[in-house]
């Protein structure tokens, strides 16, 4: 299928072809008729995609701020290399399109197949969009004009921040798509609109979609003129503009005690005075409503009641749609051009060259079958290489930065398949990395006989699902940390492999740490120490929002399941001996935050004797070094400072040995598992390590809760 990409590193906006997406639990496929272009708002993404990397580092302070803790912590070569593999990511365009459900995700029975909806779904033939950010497109209503529904309730959210009633005077500054759709929404709400634009044209087509008033110069007085010397009851600023000239005239327009609302994007240099003066309000709109950016009712599907939230991001979208059926809104006069999904290049070249005028952009689509719908492209002929298959399911983040560039340099590999669950990432990662086929569908990668050894890369929930089903389908397996996330899932792939006995497929967890040359030589320190060691690890892992997806118990097992393994795991590396005994505890009380699982110690007892504490603290200074591991025993000590430097003493005499750069072990980790798959030798981490690591991570959650120790064996 056909989807718009913005490749913001080197500014261009291409149309490429991608494998149509899966809905997921909680989504809809729709296969979209229209969608619309908000030429703002993407005509910014592509300015600052077309800037340097100085022009982008100027745009975005906040985003320098965090590249500058980057490189004290992990060095500059590395910061340099994440941060343009970052920028080279492709950002899907567009939010606001209108088509027809195709399919449905589990537990989603609202929508069925066939029926006709708006969404926030980006420009593209076939889109996946979570269930609470659709709306019912009326009967009546066609879909070109449904396109607008999205940027319709932008506008909306404005107008019910501004607390308009009947009869009230209201000024909208700007009036591009939502400015217009704002004029239309406050003259359906029995409101007086006074309209400005620096574009006389704009202007014009105010008054046609019910302004009283529309001119270029509308200043403070005209309004208080028009509204005999009382002030326009609210202001809403649709404009987008760095300058403050929108900030101001709102400030001296606005009535005494009235409110202004900011919808779209201008200076924020705020005059006090005139706020104190008038007392009058200031708020800033966020996007389509109440929802927008909670990813419990996003993408959990969880809704706001009505009796306490009245107006949810969707609500405001159903209300739009229900205004343009009854033929209160009318967005017809906004449409200025209509560009097939094939020619939707020229759409962005019309809005950059600015070489004539436009306002309302629609991309069409025709509608594909069943049959058409692709969820595999081949994107390079098949390798006769004899080096091992692989398929790859996931292309976030880290797999991009990390894995998949390690899994490229590994000489016994071969890329063959790489999944994601929209496809974009994947497609783009494919295409640079040499991979053959990009796939939307894990069955596709899993199931594909030149495939000999499956990478599990997604997210933490899909793990024990996905290594279940690549070992049944008997491919080897590489799994990001963690194996799985309870009891049951790992008694179920244990026994899986033991079910295959001695032709069961290799698997392995992606514990890196133990690779690293920094772990190897410490290991090395103790090599002829027979007495039990003392392993003191501690991790300055940075505070984290509360909703992340990695705090979320379902989704993610939380830090100590996903992330403090890696420190179980190294001190069962380093102690040679796996742990038999934990007991985990974090801070508490009343001033604890709301998160307190990343803020503990865990002490483990190995089978040897040997004791170790991981200490995962989220609440520390990101700009401090991250990780320090102490080893003690024999007379002999040996201290990783963030894989950085170790420093070791032995009889006395002390050395520190400092390494080019931060190696943690993930390219080490990959050859290690190639060349054992390759040369028929055994799994690089044994799966009594594996095992006795995940239950020391799930027991360790475990203790939190219930304060007390686990033995297990």
């Amino acid at each position: 299928m056909h989807q718009i990409l913005q490749d913001i590193r080197k500014g261009e906006t291409s149309l490429i072809s991608v494998p149509a997406p899966i809905a997921q639990p909680g989504e809809v496929l729709v296969s979209n008729a229209y969608s619309l272009v908000s030429a703002g708002t993407e005509k910014m993404v592509i300015d600052l995609a077309k800037k340097s990397l100085l022009g982008k580092a100027r745009e975005r302070p906040d985003h320098v701020r965090r590249v500058l803790d980057k490189i004290r912590n992990e060095g500059l070569l590395t910061t340099v290399r994440q941060v343009l593999e970052k920028l080279d990511e492709p950002m899907t365009m567009g939010y606001s399109s209108a088509g027809v459900v195709i399919a449905c995700g589990a537990d989603v029975q609202e929508y069925k197949p066939g029926d006709r909806v708006a969404s926030n779904g980006p420009h593209a033939e076939i889109v996946a969009v979570p269930r609470n950010l659709c709306a019912r497109v009326p009967d009546n209503v066609p879909f070109d004009q449904a396109a607008f529904t999205v940027l319709g309730s932008i506008a909306m959210q404005g107008v019910r921040l501004g607390r308009v009633t009947l009869g009230e005077t209201v000024l909208v500054i700007g009036l591009g798509l939502v400015g217009q759709i704002t004029v239309g929404l406050l003259r359906a709400s029995g409101c007086r609109v006074i309209g400005v634009d620096l574009d006389p044209a704009k202007c014009e087509l105010a008054k046609k979609m019910g302004a009283e008033i529309a001119r270029p110069d509308i200043n403070a007085n005209a309004v208080f003129a028009a509204t005999g010397g009382l002030g326009a009851d609210a202001v809403l600023i649709t404009a987008s503009t760095k300058s403050n000239q929108p900030i101001t005239l709102a400030a001296d327009a606005v009535r005494q005690k009235g409110r202004v609302v900011l919808v779209g994007v201008v200076g924020l240099e705020l005059d006090r005075r005139p706020f104190y003066f008038k007392e009058a309000e200031f708020v800033v709109s966020c996007s389509y409503g109440p929802g927008r950016y909670d990813p419990n009712y996003e993408q959990q599907g969880q809704d706001y009641p009505a009796a306490y939230v009245r107006w949810t991001e969707q609500r405001n979208m159903q209300a739009v749609l229900d205004l343009m059926g009854n033929g209160k809104l009318d967005v017809t006069p906004l449409v200025s051009h209509r560009f097939g999904i094939e020619n939707a290049v020229g759409a962005y070249d019309l809005i950059e060259k600015g070489s004539e005028p436009y306002l309302g952009i629609l991309l069409e689509y025709s509608r594909p079958t069943e049959q058409r719908i692709e969820r595999r492209v081949q994107i390079r002929a098949a390798n006769s290489s004899s080096r091992l298959g692989v398929g790859v399911l996931g292309a976030g983040n880290f797999a991009r930065m990390v894995l998949l560039p390690a899994i490229r340099k590994c000489e016994g590999l071969r890329p063959v398949a790489l999944c994601s669950a929209r496809g974009t990432s994947a497609e783009h990662s494919a295409q640079k990395l040499g991979f053959e086929v990009v796939a939307t569908d894990e069955d596709l990668v899993v199931n594909d006989p030149n495939v000999e050894a499956v990478f599990c890369i997604t997210q933490h929930d899909q793990h024990a699902r996905q290594v279940l089903k690549a070992i049944r389908a008997g491919k080897h397996v590489f799994v990001e940390k963690p194996l799985c996330l309870t009891l049951d899932q790992l008694k179920e792939i244990e026994e899986e492999l033991y079910r295959n006995d001695t032709n069961a497929p290799m698997v392995m967890v992606g514990f890196n740490r133990r690779f690293s040359p920094a772990a190897i030589q410490a290991k090395q320190v103790f090599e002829k120490v027979t007495s039990p060691l003392t392993i003191s690890i501690r991790f300055n892992a940075g505070e984290i929002p509360a909703d992340h997806w990695t705090q979320d118990l379902l989704k993610g097992g939380g830090r100590i399941i996903g992330e403090a393994c890696h420190g179980i795991d190294l001190a069962t590396f380093l102690a040679g001996s796996p742990p038999v005994r934990v007991f985990a505890e974090s801070i508490g009380g009343p001033n604890a935050p709301e998160i307190t699982d990343d803020q503990c110690f865990i002490t483990l007892r190995h089978a040897n004797g040997s004791i170790s504490n991981i200490a995962y603290l989220a609440g520390g200074d990101k700009a401090f070094p991250k990780e320090r591991i102490e080893v003690m025993g024999g007379g002999r000590i040996a201290v990783i400072d963030d894989f950085r430097s170790i420093t070791t003493c032995v009889g006395g005499k002390t050395s520190t040995h400092r390494f080019r750069q931060q190696d943690k072990g993930h390219q080490a980790e990959i050859k290690a598992f190639a060349t054992a798959l390759t040369k028929n030798a055994e799994a690089p981490i044994s799966w009594s390590d594996l095992r006795s690591v995940t239950l020391a991570s799930i027991l360790a959650q475990q203790s939190l809760r219930e304060g007390q120790p686990f033995d297990f064996s």
